[in-house]
């Protein structure tokens, strides 16, 4: 009776809490982000009827360049609740350490061990945590299965990159060389470089933020398999639009992404359902890690809200719970970040789209294997230095990728007066 008389004061007391909360809970967003936030809304709304929840999609950079105004003034016309992705989430700390709440001061701490290592790397200063992680990006293979079939490739079979190359050769030679194993933005971006470097432990910057590592052995056998790709002419070079033509008109037999690019391929290509799967990434080496991430981001807590038990309260439903994560999955495609949710029925489900795989599973049981890496607030300067650099040393500007690497480390150095590593 004692027990059952605690149990039912416990409950008691969680519905007064529930309905003390009240008023409106205002949160910036965008584009798919914005819906996904919308679709645990409901969710909320059983816990805490009170609470009207105002999700304004603003678009991507506008969050970002309210945000640093926002910060900049004081903490004026702020949300309640701002999104923010995780390579420039360390502007905000190391330019306006006033700006948003320490979320330990809310009982973030005891999701400490909830979500994976790397996602609170550049969420947290110290002991404190600014921001609680949403969504990532798994990097993995996408691939045609028919594509790969008719040339006699078994993704299975694929376990490093010299694998990928072997088997990029034998597409070529199917295709006549008009189908090709990949994309890669040289010139535009350096994507491919940072998911090898991250698979490989390394990044432009040490963990500490402290000094610059872009020249370290892992980042050069990364450049090295960038190089190694165009060389054996596996690989085209094409832009972000230039990719989604090139796979719905089938001349891309595989594209690596983030796994939030499964929605990019699902909704340009409708069409070929059933044709599609998914394996890990290639290891530089047999036995070597098949993971990376590639974007992701998180919500942070303004320190000018008004309303911040509410607006916590909408975080932790969000991205806290299994529920809220694996809603945002189904809504749009978002890859959770949460450990629990790679335990949900839904992610355990065959995918039809996919060939019956059980694609989210696959992607998921990659998150504990990711390597952490640190963006800071430098992230930008870095990035600029190493698209021209990688763009240059496929050209032959540089002889090998120590070299280009040494001076990419120099040019880094030179914009954010942080030491090169030894």
């Amino acid at each position: 009776m004692k027990k059952l008389a605690l149990i039912t004061a416990l409950a008691l007391a969680s519905a007064a809490s529930a309905q003390s909360l009240s008023g409106t809970v205002t949160v910036w967003s965008w584009d798919a982000a914005a819906k996904a936030l919308e679709s645990t809304i409901p969710s909320f709304n059983k816990k805490y009827p009170n609470v009207k929840v105002n999700v304004v999609d603003l678009g991507n950079q506008n969050v970002y360049d309210r945000g640093l105004a926002g910060c900049a003034a004081g903490g004026a016309d702020m949300p309640d609740v701002y999104s923010i992705e995780n390579n420039e989430a360390e502007v905000f700390w190391a330019r306006f350490p006033d700006c948003f709440t320490d979320l330990n001061t809310l009982g973030a701490n005891k999701y400490a061990k909830s979500f994976p290592a790397f996602k609170w790397t550049e969420l947290t200063v110290g002991n404190k945590r600014y921001a609680m992680p949403w969504d990532s990006g798994p990097v993995v293979i996408f691939y045609r299965r028919d594509l790969y079939q008719q040339a006699g490739v078994n993704p299975t079979a694929i376990k490093t990159w010299d694998d990928f190359i072997a088997a990029g050769k034998k597409v070529n030679a199917k295709f006549g060389g008009k189908v090709k194993m990949g994309a890669i933005g040289n010139g535009q971006d350096d994507e491919w470089f940072r998911m090898l470097a991250n698979q490989n432990g390394c990044f432009y910057f040490d963990n500490t933020a402290s000094q610059i590592t872009i020249a370290k052995s892992g980042c050069v056998q990364a450049l090295d398999t960038v190089k190694k790709l165009f060389a054996n002419d596996v690989v085209m070079t094409s832009d972000w639009g230039g990719q989604i033509t090139a796979f719905k008109a089938g001349r891309l037999a595989s594209a690596m992404f983030g796994a939030w690019y499964e929605g990019t391929i699902r909704t340009n290509a409708a069409d070929q359902k059933g044709k599609w799967g998914v394996y890990p990434m290639p290891a530089s080496k047999a036995g070597g890690v098949r993971a990376s991430n590639l974007g992701g981001s998180a919500l942070a807590l303004p320190s000018s809200s008004k309303n911040k038990a509410a607006a916590y309260a909408f975080m932790e439903n969000a991205l806290a719970t299994t529920n809220g994560q694996v809603t945002m999955l189904k809504s749009q495609g978002l890859v959770p970040s949460l450990l629990t949710a790679s335990k949900d029925a839904y992610v355990n489900q065959k995918q039809p789209y996919w060939g019956n795989q059980t694609v989210w599973k696959t992607i998921l049981d990659t998150l504990g294997d990711v390597p952490a890496a640190r963006g800071t607030q430098y992230f930008q300067d870095a990035r600029q230095v190493m698209i021209v650099v990688q763009a240059d040393y496929i050209k032959g500007k540089y002889k090998t990728a120590q070299d280009a690497l040494n001076d990419a480390a120099k040019k880094i150095s030179a914009a954010t007066g942080l030491p090169v590593a030894k």
